[in-house]
């Protein structure tokens, strides 16, 4: 089930934010129904393509895994980690068997993985790479939390809104640091860094520190929730609205 993939919207007076059409534009203002409505779409994901089509017999299991992801976005992850996560609750279980189905979720299109690249080096990084949910809201829904890490739920907005601009998505690594979002697309190449707020000075510092360090003259983004704009010596922040509303192709 490839579920296409559209703008994020936020509502005012609610604190979740939604992505599936049915639920922002006919079901947004009934939180009853968009529940039933998320729950049916997971529900139908997990049987139907993950289960039925990838063979998978364990759907607590299956649920399991998926639900820690969703928790986990935009954080570095092994099949290692999961498996002791999953050990330490109780069961047994083998990272070849959380590899297999990890692997049948980022099948259909559940969650996206995101590979590391190394900036100087230009090279693919095997290790410790991110997912990303298809829906913010979807995650929001099966995580029954409203005041989750806004931090990661916008950078996971930005992640799927690079998607639909058509690029190829990429974690950063510049050192020991780390950008959010290397984007390419053809010849072109943009670097992204996401943050909720930059008002506090060591904070901006720490966020900018990463771009500063690659030489490239690719253009360079912090992208926050701030209404401050600003240009840091060519690295352009801008509020993540404006940018998620902007034309850009």
């Amino acid at each position: 089930m490839n579920i296409k993939l559209c703008t994020t919207f936020f509502y005012p007076n609610c604190k979740e934010m939604k992505c599936f059409p049915v639920v922002v534009t006919q079901l947004g203002s009934d939180m009853e129904l968009a529940d039933h409505y998320l729950e049916g779409v997971y529900n139908t994901i997990i049987v139907k393509d993950v289960v039925a089509r990838k063979g998978v017999s364990d759907v607590v299991l299956l649920k399991n895994i998926a639900k820690f992801l969703f928790g986990n976005v935009g954080s570095s992850i092994s099949v290692a980690k999961i498996t002791d996560y999953i050990n330490n609750s109780g069961r047994r279980i083998t990272q070849k068997t959380v590899d297999k189905y990890v692997k049948a979720l980022a099948d259909s299109f559940l969650l996206y993985p995101v590979e590391r690249y190394s900036i100087k080096g230009k090279n693919l990084l095997k290790t410790l790479g991110k997912y990303y949910a298809v829906d913010t809201g979807l995650r929001n829904h099966l995580l029954s939390s409203l005041n989750s890490d806004i931090g990661h739920q916008i950078e996971n907005i930005v992640y799927l809104e690079l998607l639909r601009r058509g690029y190829r998505v990429n974690i950063g690594k510049i050192e020991e640091k780390e950008i959010d979002f290397v984007a390419t697309k053809q010849n072109s190449k943009e670097y992204y860094q996401v943050a909720m707020s930059v008002l506090d000075d060591s904070v901006r510092q720490r966020e900018l520190n990463p771009l500063q360090k690659v030489s490239d003259n690719y253009p360079k983004y912090l992208l926050t929730l701030d209404f401050i704009t600003g240009d840091y010596e060519g690295i352009m922040q801008i509020n993540i609205i404006d940018w998620l509303l902007s034309n850009s192709q």
